[in-house]
């Protein structure tokens, strides 16, 4: 029997099983469809340090630097670069949001800087005139998802772990002493009182446009718009690829199974980063897709042991952060499993808080 079952080769599971066979584990990784298929597919690929918590932040600056940490190691076709994230500030209420986040992540030791209005022109001059400024997370990268689970599945590999491709009916069908739910969005198939839902989003990408723009774009509003847990929205998300391409995004729609474009979405996002970008409207469109992905009422993902089934253990969760932390997740996984303490505390993420619907925390620990 193999000592630990991962379900799902997403960018998560293929980070576990890396982590797992790092640790000398015996992994097997079963998938019923490719290697970073499904949200992994879906994402835009932006390893980004997050300040909406304090948790959120911790998950996200330990991924973060195991991320830059691997960066040497990677093959060329991961398309890893240090693009930094560029928070786009439309006015001056949005400028005092920015001196904020600046003093938030320079107290944490982590690299940014403040761009004022003309800072902002030279480091992107297809935004628009009359943008208030910014602030520079300077080592946050753009990484090609999908090739990076295949990379990191492949390291796995070589340490001998298995990949299976089989679809699953039922957890009871897995043969291994402990199981990982790596599924994201179908997470809930197995665990339907887990507090998951399905959120829709939208991505364009262009023809080869080599330097149009030159880091991770993101408007501020678009933290104000990623708390909503119901409401549709859309905000301001350009990144440049490695292939001289630009990524657009982002929407979120709830409540939403139809994998289809939805084109009145789609129109409001491409509006919206016309509006902070004009000159976009000039670039050749050549694919849109969507994906789902899992997102929880508290914004963060849902990693470790389950609490009434405990040869199980969840990583799931993550919405639109699960490039970021997969890393920081399967530290997180192997750490439970193994019984060792981890480098960040694993509280925050435990299955066994407020994510399952109708029961209370206390009932579950």
């Amino acid at each position: 029997m193999t000592d630990v079952a991962i379900i799902g080769a997403g960018i998560v599971g293929a980070a576990c099983a890396n982590a797992l066979t790092e640790a000398g584990v015996s992994v097997v990784v079963i998938e019923s469809d490719i290697v970073g298929g499904g949200a992994t597919a879906a994402g835009m690929g932006h390893i980004v340090v997050m300040d909406d918590s304090e948790a959120q932040f911790a998950l996200t600056h330990y991924s973060a630097k195991m991320w830059n940490q691997l960066a040497d190691e990677m093959p060329a076709d991961v398309e890893f670069e240090r693009r930094g994230t560029l928070w786009v500030a439309a006015d001056e209420q949005e400028m005092a949001t920015v001196h904020s986040k600046l003093q938030y992540y320079t107290e944490r030791g982590v690299r940014a800087e403040l761009l004022n209005e003309s800072d902002l022109r030279r480091a992107e001059p297809n935004l628009r005139h009359g943008l208030a400024g910014g602030l520079l997370v300077v080592d946050d990268a753009v990484v090609y998802a999908p090739r990076a689970a295949a990379w990191l599945l492949s390291r796995a590999i070589a340490r001998g772990a298995r990949f299976q491709k089989t679809e699953i009916t039922s957890i009871a069908d897995v043969r291994a002493d402990q199981i990982i739910c790596a599924t994201g969005a179908q997470a809930s198939r197995w665990f339907p009182h887990l507090d998951i839902k399905l959120r829709k989003g939208h991505l364009a990408i262009t023809q080869r446009y080599p330097g149009f723009v030159n880091h991770q774009l993101i408007e501020l509003g678009y933290l104000k718009n990623a708390h909503g847990v119901n409401e549709d929205s859309v905000a301001f998300n350009v990144q440049p690829r490695a292939t001289g391409q630009v990524l657009i995004g982002s929407s979120r729609q709830f409540g939403q199974t139809n994998s289809g474009i939805d084109h009145c979405m789609m129109e409001r996002m491409l509006a919206r980063a016309i509006h902070y970008m004009p000159s976009l409207e000039r670039l050749d469109i050549i694919r849109t897709w969507t994906g789902f992905r899992a997102a929880t009422s508290d914004h963060l993902p849902i990693i470790g042991r389950h609490p009434e089934q405990p040869n199980v253990y969840l990583a799931t969760g993550h919405e639109g952060l699960g490039i970021t932390t997969s890393l920081g997740t399967a530290h997180l996984i192997v750490s439970a499993i193994l019984g060792t303490k981890p480098q960040i505390d694993a509280t925050p993420y435990l299955p066994g808080r407020k994510t399952i619907r109708g029961r209370d925390h206390h009932s579950l620990n």
